[in-house]
């Protein structure tokens, strides 16, 4: 009797021991999954005053066809920040598409970290071309048949005043995992920007998952990369988080594995943080018709 109490003892220790040891690695798993959106919101903050984010906009200007003034005098056709350019700088010329930039005489210009006083800043079979100034750097995007300026100011005083993004509170159940539906090579969706223009964009595939026993699907965007761009709306938005949609990066999965998309780096697109950005808007597909509390909250007043 005493051998099988010894033995029934000694398999409840057992048991109870995987228990554990189930519940340490779960909870060591979360940890880890914790450290990871904490480390990728500290990213995304860093991001945002770098020199390639997008607090340090200044200025976007849309060129008309011939000559373009800019400079910190307010009869520029571009009025750049006072203090950090001569009142009249030059100007540039836009003709058969090409752009090309003009500087008065003292006005110090460098053509992608070249000195010079003119050159071509943008060409349609060229690379991009950053024109810079003291603390200034600017560049042509092209959006549809508009031809704009970008302007970047590192010293813009927006950057001292930048706060982190607020998020919701990281919860694992926002990675929801799901499949992809692979699409034609040739399949566009169309895809309309806070300029109002719409155009087609490369739709590799839709991810479909489940949320609350109901299925729902997300067109993506091709970006040439290892993952998938989605543009989506919900219920939070301008309410808790930006009211044009938040934007995600989703891997694309080897082939038979699930998809993961993850909520809880769910991010605001640029026009949260500047005037001075073109954003694309959710499709009318893309917009899910439930609150997904999860990622970045709203910032500022864009």
């Amino acid at each position: 009797m005493k051998i099988v109490i010894k033995v029934f003892i000694l398999l409840i220790i057992s048991v109870s021991g995987c228990t554990l040891k189930e519940k340490s690695t779960n909870s060591l798993h979360t940890e880890t999954y914790f450290k990871e959106i904490k480390e990728w919101q500290r990213q995304r903050n860093e991001y945002q005053v770098s020199e390639t984010g997008w607090v340090n906009l200044a200025g976007l200007f849309w060129l008309k066809e011939g000559i373009n003034t800019f400079g910190s005098g307010k009869d520029n056709d571009m009025v750049f920040p006072e203090g950090r350019i001569a009142e009249h700088g030059g100007f540039m010329l836009l003709k058969q598409n090409i752009v090309t930039l003009e500087a008065v005489p003292g006005v110090v210009i460098t053509f992608n970290n070249v000195e010079n006083t003119s050159g071509v800043v943008y060409h349609p079979d060229s690379t991009r071309v950053t024109v810079a100034h003291g603390s200034l750097r600017w560049l042509v995007i092209r959006r549809g048949d508009k031809y704009g300026v970008r302007l970047r100011d590192f010293e813009n005083p927006l950057l001292k005043s930048y706060h982190d993004i607020e998020c919701f509170p990281i919860n694992p159940d926002w990675r929801i995992t799901g499949r992809v539906e692979w699409a034609d090579s040739s399949r566009t969706i169309e895809v309309t920007n806070v300029l109002g223009q719409t155009g087609p964009q490369r739709s590799v595939g839709t991810l479909v998952f489940s949320y609350n026993g109901k299925e729902y699907r997300l067109d993506a965007l091709d970006e040439g990369g290892n993952e998938f761009f989605m543009i989506f709306g919900d219920e939070t938005n301008a309410r808790e988080t930006y009211g044009a949609g938040r934007y995600l990066y989703v891997p694309v999965p080897k082939e038979g594995d699930d998809v993961v998309l993850d909520f809880n780096k769910a991010f605001n697109p640029p026009c949260a943080f500047t005037a001075f950005a073109t954003c694309p808007l959710p499709p009318k597909q893309n917009v899910l018709p439930f609150a997904i509390r999860a990622g970045e909250k709203n910032y500022g007043e864009h």
